[in-house]
C-alpha cells in the first residue's frame, strides 16, 4: 500500500517534434490518481509546434509545467534528461518518453515501490500504427483495453497491484530490458553518479550505461510488472548509426566498473 507521505515527484517527458503525441501524453499526466508535483518536458530541439502545444496546456495545468529546450543538433537524449533533472524540484524522478500514454495509476504505482538505492524499471504496451492514429485523431480518447485489436504485449496492459508488489520484492542487477521510456529513481542518487552521460549522441544505450553505473555504485533494479501501465504509440524506428560507438561506451562502463561519468548532469548544476 502506498504510504501517505511520498516523495515530491518530478515527471520528466522527453520529446522531439511529435506535438500530437506529446499533447496526448500531457493529458494523461494530469489524469493521475496521484499527481506528480511538476511535469518537465525535456525537448531535444523541437520546432515551434511543440512549444505551442506546451503553452496551450501551461496556463490551465493543475501543476507546474515546464519546458526545457536544447538546440536541434543531433539525437541527445542523455543531455536532455540531464538538463531536465538539473532543474527538477522533485526528490523522486519518473522518466517517460513523449509517446507513452500513461494509465491513471501510473505515478501512484511508481511511488508505491519507490526505495532508496533502487532503479525501477516499468514495462510498456505496444500499439499498432492504425491504433496509434485512431487514438491521436480522437480528442477525448480512452486508453485501450488489453483485448483490443492493435494492442501488442497485451499482458503489460493488465494491472494487478498485489502481484506487482510481490514481484517488486525481487531485486536484481541484470541489465537486460533496461529502457528509459518508463523508469524511476531518486534524484540524489542519479546526481551521485553524475546523471546520464552527455557523450552519448545518437540512439541507443544511454539508459543502460546509466544503470550500469547505478549498479556499480551499490544500487539495484526492480521490475515493475502488472502496474504503471503505459501505451507506446507507434513510430518509425530511429537510426541505429551511432549504436556501435554507444556500445563501446557501455562496455567501458561495464569493464571498468565505472560509477561516475565526467560529462554528466554536473554540467547543468
Amino acid at each position: 500500500m502506498l504510504l501517505q507521505q511520498h516523495p515530491a515527484t518530478s515527471l520528466i517527458i522527453t520529446t522531439y517534434n511529435r506535438p500530437d503525441a506529446l499533447s496526448a501524453v500531457l493529458r494523461t499526466a494530469i489524469e493521475q490518481s496521484i499527481l506528480p508535483d511538476e511535469v518537465i518536458v525535456a525537448d531535444d530541439g523541437s520546432n515551434e509546434q511543440t512549444k505551442q502545444v506546451i503553452l496551450s496546456y501551461k496556463y490551465c495545468y493543475p501543476i507546474p509545467l515546464r519546458h526545457i529546450w536544447r538546440p536541434d543538433d543531433g539525437f541527445r537524449l542523455a543531455e536532455c534528461r540531464n538538463r531536465a533533472m538539473a532543474v527538477a524540484n522533485g526528490e523522486y524522478i519518473i522518466l517517460v518518453d513523449g509517446d507513452m500514454l500513461l494509465s491513471n495509476n501510473f505515478v501512484e504505482d511508481h511511488l508505491s515501490v519507490a526505495e532508496k538505492g533502487v532503479f525501477v524499471q516499468g514495462s510498456r504496451v505496444l500499439l499498432s500504427e492504425k491504433k496509434t492514429n485512431e487514438l491521436l485523431q480522437t480528442p477525448n480518447f480512452k486508453l485501450p483495453c488489453w483485448y483490443e485489436s492493435g494492442v501488442m504485449k497485451r499482458k503489460s496492459a493488465i494491472r494487478l497491484p498485489l502481484i506487482a508488489r510481490a514481484l517488486a520484492c525481487h531485486k536484481t542487477k541484470k541489465l537486460r530490458g533496461v529502457r528509459g521510456c518508463n523508469c524511476s529513481f531518486f534524484l540524489a542518487e542519479a546526481v551521485s553518479i553524475n546523471g546520464f552521460n552527455n557523450d552519448f549522441v545518437g540512439w541507443g544505450r544511454e539508459d543502460s550505461e546509466f544503470v550500469i553505473r547505478f549498479f556499480n555504485h551499490g544500487g539495484y533494479r526492480i521490475n515493475l510488472r502488472f502496474a504503471a501501465i503505459s501505451f507506446h504509440l507507434w513510430h518509425r524506428e530511429s537510426s541505429r548509426t551511432a549504436l556501435a560507438d554507444n556500445n563501446i561506451r557501455l562496455n567501458q562502463a561495464i569493464e571498468q566498473q565505472l560509477t561516475y561519468c565526467q560529462n554528466g548532469i554536473s554540467s547543468f548544476l
